[in-house]
């Protein structure tokens, strides 16, 4: 509920450089402006390079990061935009659709901050686009941050489930003379 006071987790360290992807949909100039700036501040107060591209709308916000994820080096990704309500259908599936897409990328490995606002109106995305006041680009960069840290946490560790391990051999069942006996 709006109003009540909740607890912020502080900024991860990270001991190697780390590189973010901002990517933003500026439809709303002002709102996306907004939201880039608290993005920034949050991403440079971690100490933490950042680039930013621009795409067309919100739909485009997952293809986009999908694309940098498979094809670029960055460590995490922030998604930023904003939705208003209008009067038909489309709010509901832009809505949907984009979060959809990054919550699929996020669950196949991708570190991303979703920020992109979902309002009913101009007035309310400008109070959470406000570095000064809710600052959701902000919390959507440290969101990107802190699964970033996670997955540097975890990134050594394997399970060694469906993959062989380095240096390990594993005898086959059925090992006979019409196929090997060893992995």
């Amino acid at each position: 509920m709006a109003g009540q006071s909740h607890y912020t987790l502080p900024l991860p360290d990270f001991d190697k450089p780390a590189r973010v992807l901002i990517v933003v949909a500026p439809y709303y100039r002002d709102i996306a402006d907004a939201l880039i700036a608290g993005a920034r501040a949050t991403l440079d107060a971690a100490g933490v390079t950042h680039d930013l591209v621009e795409v067309p709308g919100a739909l485009e916000v997952p293809a986009a990061i999908a694309l940098a994820h498979r094809q670029s080096n960055f460590d995490g990704f922030v998604a930023l935009g904003c939705v208003i309500r209008g009067e038909t259908t489309h709010y509901e599936t832009v809505c949907n659709d984009s979060s959809r897409g990054l919550t699929l990328l996020g669950l196949s490995g991708a570190c991303i901050g979703n920020g992109i606002l979902t309002v009913e109106t101009h007035a309310q995305a400008e109070s959470r686009a406000d570095p000064s006041g809710q600052n959701k680009g902000g919390g959507a960069a440290a969101a990107a941050l802190h699964l970033m840290a996670l997955s540097r946490r975890w990134g050594g560790e394997t399970r060694g489930v469906g993959f062989r391990p380095a240096g390990q051999e594993f005898r086959m069942a059925g090992g006979d003379s019409e196929g090997p006996s060893r992995a």
